[in-house]
């Protein structure tokens, strides 16, 4: 059976909802969604949302036991079913029928099974042939990297989908990697009962951002009871019974009840029919910056499934970009180059955004960082004694213009915002100096910021004044 729809989104996950309701809200065209599995992806049901349901309760007991008053009050423990019970409801008991009504909201058509394509502006869908009359999106995903280490596979390791949504606490939980998946579980499974080792090749935890921040975290997961081992690597892997041990290159083992698999993601690309089209399967889909896939001016690629950005929110902003495309608009894709936003959900939290230090001087940047302690500041009081954390500013010094920021500490994600806006914006420092942070907040640390620049390169951040218009 054939049909035919002017657009047709492939994944119905955060990136091809926000591009097909995008297309939906913006024009009258007709638009299919193609889901072989849950409306809403990965992220709504094994990942973002079970991880951090997860790892909230944990955090907030251990942010009230730092305020006297509400430390006397917080003595007891976790309640552990009630959180696993509390992550089950936030993922709907994997059951995407609240998710639904959006899409019929909008007059989006939902077609269930798996995609493939079938040539030019064609997506076959078990008996059915989907025409495309003007695009076809793909926002299928990606999965986890299986690496080939000898006995793995026969391991019965979990990825993130089997931690995520574990219904029992393991005693004992191996964590190969120390990426972002790695470092929230081993933190959300040690605060609720499990004895945690993080395997780590790398010789530092997260090791894509700042290095003062990967080093924090490894105090921190210390102190919660994880062991943690960097620059270590896994040379074999073995099942034998209830039990799963690893053995390392360096002549150690550990031994486990549960295996998590955390070192990296592929696109959901290797039964797609890229090759129908000339493509290379179970391979990225290269785009442009108007996410459209180079000779196919027909097909649109957008979220992990490009490879460009693996992040939740950077799929809904290329779903944007695309639909506007589709929409005949000059839209076009700039916020990878100047660094996405990213947050890391642990204790304490790491919420980065633009370059780091090292990866502003590979640009060849005049690079100065500042570093300032999150808490220090009347507003870091009201976060309790002894909280962790400290902030890394990055400038262009040629242009004192923010090229980056690595925030560390509880609840810092919420101050991340700001700092992407002063790097998007290019605001000068002269301009900065001017938003002034509220007292008593944690914002301060923007000014303790601008006094330290000054003070190391001998300038006034006040020097240009800045003009406002009538405020009415």
């Amino acid at each position: 059976m054939e049909r035919a729809f002017d657009v047709v989104v492939v994944g119905a996950g955060p990136a091809g909802e926000v591009a097909a309701g995008r297309i939906r809200e913006r024009s009258a065209k007709s638009v299919a969604i193609v889901e072989r599995e849950l409306v809403g992806g990965e992220c709504s049901f094994y990942a973002c949302m079970p991880s951090k349901a997860l790892l909230r309760p944990a955090q907030a007991l251990r942010e009230a036991r730092r305020i006297p008053g509400a430390a006397e009050a917080a003595a007891g423990p976790l309640d552990v079913a009630r959180v696993l019970e509390r992550r089950n409801e936030v993922i709907s008991d994997l059951d995407d029928t609240g998710q639904l009504g959006w899409l019929e909201d909008r007059g989006i058509e939902l077609i269930r099974g798996p995609a493939r394509l079938a040539g030019e502006r064609r997506v076959r869908v078990g008996e059915q042939l989907l025409l495309a009359r003007e695009a076809v999106v793909l926002a299928v995903g990606s999965g986890p990297l299986v690496p080939p280490i000898p006995g793995l596979a026969g391991a019965h390791a979990w990825s993130n989908r089997e931690i995520t949504t574990a219904q029992r606490v393991p005693p004992r939980l191996l964590v190969l990697g120390g990426g972002v998946v790695g470092v929230e579980m081993a933190a959300a499974w040690a605060s609720l009962g499990s004895q945690v080792t993080v395997i780590e090749a790398l010789e530092r935890l997260i090791a894509r951002e700042e290095p003062f921040a990967g080093e924090l975290l490894a105090v921190e997961l210390r102190k919660a009871g994880v062991e943690v081992l960097v620059g270590t690597r896994a040379a074999e892997v073995r099942r034998a019974g209830g039990e799963v041990t690893v053995a390392l290159e360096d002549g150690r083992s550990v031994t486990g009840d549960a295996l998590l698999v955390a070192i990296g993601r592929i696109p959901h690309t290797a039964h797609l029919g890229l090759e129908t089209i000339g493509l290379e399967p179970a391979r990225n889909v290269e785009v442009d910056d108007g996410m459209r896939v180079p000779g196919h001016p027909w097909l649109y690629a957008i979220g992990d499934v490009n490879g460009r950005a693996l992040l939740t929110h950077a799929g809904k902003y290329q779903g944007r970009i695309a639909a506007d495309r589709i929409l005949g608009e000059d839209a076009s894709a700039t916020a990878e180059a100047l660094g996405i936003p990213r947050v890391i959900f642990t204790e304490p939290q790491i919420a980065a955004a633009g370059l780091t230090l090292a990866q502003a001087c590979e640009r060849g940047l005049a690079a100065v960082e500042i570093d300032v302690e999150t808490g220090a500041n009347a507003g870091g009081a009201f976060f309790g004694h002894g909280a962790p954390g400290s902030s890394r500013f990055v400038v262009d010094s040629e242009r004192d213009v923010l090229v980056g920021a690595t925030f560390t500490g509880p609840e810092v994600a919420e101050m991340l915002q700001a700092a992407t806006v002063a790097i998007v914006a290019g605001v000068p420092l002269t301009t900065l100096a001017h938003a002034v942070a509220p007292f008593p907040t944690r914002s301060e640390l923007w000014l303790k910021f601008l006094e330290a620049y000054e003070a190391r390169c001998g300038i006034s951040v006040h020097a240009t004044r800045v003009e406002v218009g009538p405020t009415g």
